[in-house]
């Protein structure tokens, strides 16, 4: 499997070597080489090439070695199965902050909360017209030209552009659906002066969330219809709001992340609509809920959960970290 001897492609032989290393069975790589083109002889040889390359030989070891960790997070899958867990996700309405941390936060369970925001002014006063009337003026960073750039989660920084508040409503409420264009946590736009005046409209339920002043701790995300985020994962828990428009959400378990091909640490390599499962073969296991969050409605994301969120509409959405728990929020130290 070596660049002088192998016929393959860069990517196909990283596929390979990733696939052997999670213990595909080598006739199902070779089943998908030749349904991509390659024919079965070469098929066979390079299988079996890249099996015996040292490199994956020292992978599968450490593979082997990781075993029991991975059969941990099998028997909690199962126990997450025999819960039926894998086929629904709650829907609540008068949840007490008790029984929203006992029963979600701390249990590492996702739910939605329907009137959790009930009350707030962020209702009426992030709207985006309201948006665009209040802060109009105001120069924001957002991320343009992302649809150009099928790298644009993993190398954001060629996309940051500044433009004013009210143009940027302006081209989401008469443009069409796109992922050109999107304000995003990764713009900080909450830390700006000129728009700390919007802190103001949210709540922060004692029991539930804590307010701070630690940059990043509330996150503004605004976008047009047709704004999508590939399937990551965050390392702590996160509180999200879904204020104007409608977000879908699909949500993978923590403990389901030895099959979902994760890179660069927090993003899987899967497309969560549209899963290629010849060329991912794990993530045929991997327990998918679907669900729509309405305005007005809140989605407990626990920490490390999967999730790819796609805008059905003109959107505006809000993001916590900060917990009103002993020792805050836990996280998920990836090293």
């Amino acid at each position: 499997m070596t660049e002088a001897t192998s016929t393959l492609a860069p990517e196909w032989r990283a596929w390979l070597a990733e696939n052997l290393v999670l213990g595909v069975a080598p006739e199902r790589l070779e089943g998908t080489l030749v349904s991509s083109g390659v024919s079965p002889d070469v098929a066979r040889t390079e299988v079996a090439s890249a099996r015996e390359h040292p490199a994956v030989e020292a992978g599968r070891q450490r593979a082997r070695l990781h075993g029991r960790v991975r059969s941990l997070l099998d028997s909690r899958v199962a126990l997450h199965r025999q819960g039926g867990w894998h086929q629904r996700l709650e829907r609540r309405r008068g949840v007490s902050a008790r029984e929203l941390m006992e029963r979600y936060y701390l249990a590492h369970r996702p739910v939605i909360l329907e009137d959790f925001m009930d009350g707030w002014p962020v209702l009426e006063r992030w709207q985006p017209r309201a948006l665009a009337e209040r802060f109009g003026d105001v120069e924001v960073e957002v991320m343009a030209g992302r649809e150009s750039r099928a790298d644009h989660d993993l190398e954001p920084e060629a996309c940051r552009t500044l433009m004013r508040f009210g143009e940027f409503i302006r081209r989401l409420l008469e443009g069409g659906p796109s992922n050109d264009l999107y304000l995003t946590a990764r713009n900080f736009a909450l830390e700006r002066p000129e728009l700390r005046a919007l802190m103001e409209d949210l709540r922060y339920p004692a029991g539930v969330l804590r307010e701070t002043n630690l940059v990043g701790a509330v996150k503004l995300w605004v976008g047009p219809r047709g704004t999508k985020t590939a399937l990551h994962h965050d390392l702590g828990t996160v509180f999200f709001g879904q204020i104007a428009g409608r977000k879908r959400f699909r949500l993978i378990p923590s403990f389901q992340t030895h099959q979902l091909y994760s890179q660069r640490d927090v993003w899987s390599q899967v497309d969560a609509d549209r899963p290629d499962l010849e060329r991912f073969p794990l993530y045929r296991e991997a327990d998918v809920l679907e669900t729509v969050v309405e305005p007005g409605e809140m989605l407990l994301i626990p920490a490390g959960w999967w999730h790819q969120v796609t805008s059905l509409d003109v959107s505006v959405s809000v993001t916590f970290q900060e917990f009103d728990v002993p020792g805050g929020n836990t996280w998920w130290r990836l090293r």
